[in-house]
């Protein structure tokens, strides 16, 4: 939802670090009364305003040695022992593998700096700009985008796509 609503040009979003049990823990206060809310009109929103690659895109990136494709699925379906989803097991070439659990540590993100040093390695001098994130199914990967953002690597792209787009493709090269 973070991803989503950014994406549409909203800038002040916000994700409570530890769900309802950090709001909880925080001393929040909880209610099921709903707000009164203010009628609005519709929000303009008419196209994307974070980057996404399609999969031309990503085809072009995993094949450069400036740019990064980084898969955040576990690490068993990444390796193509499991695949719970999608009609093929597998991963991109050439993809790196950073599953989207990594983020985060007793249910809440990992510091800014424990984070930029999980992606330092994928990275590799690379700039945030020149990676692209993917998952399953274009979700999950929303996820990673909120880490990176956290640690400060701003700038990467979704793939929306992800490995289910990929996979039923029988053109592109898959592993294993």
């Amino acid at each position: 939802m973070w991803w989503m609503v950014r994406a549409l040009g909203h800038e002040r979003v916000y994700v409570l670090d530890g769900g309802l049990e950090g709001a909880r823990s925080a001393g929040m206060t909880l209610t099921t009364a709903l707000p009164d809310v203010d009628e609005r009109p519709p929000y303009p929103a008419d196209t994307w305003r974070l980057p996404t690659a399609d999969i031309d895109e990503v085809e072009r990136a995993r094949l450069s040695p400036s740019m990064r494709v980084l898969d955040v699925r576990a690490a068993v379906r990444f390796r193509g022992e499991q695949e719970p989803i999608d009609p093929v097991a597998g991963h991109i070439p050439g993809a790196h593998n950073v599953p989207l659990s990594e983020n985060l540590e007793g249910g809440r993100f990992k510091s800014r700096d424990a984070l930029r040093a999980l992606y330092a390695p994928i990275l590799s001098g690379s700039s945030p700009e020149q990676l692209i994130v993917h998952c399953g199914s274009g979700v999950t990967a929303c996820h990673t985008l909120l880490a990176l953002q956290r640690a400060g690597l701003t700038g990467a792209k979704l793939y929306v796509g992800s490995w289910s787009e990929w996979c039923r493709n029988p053109e592109r090269p898959r592993v294993p």
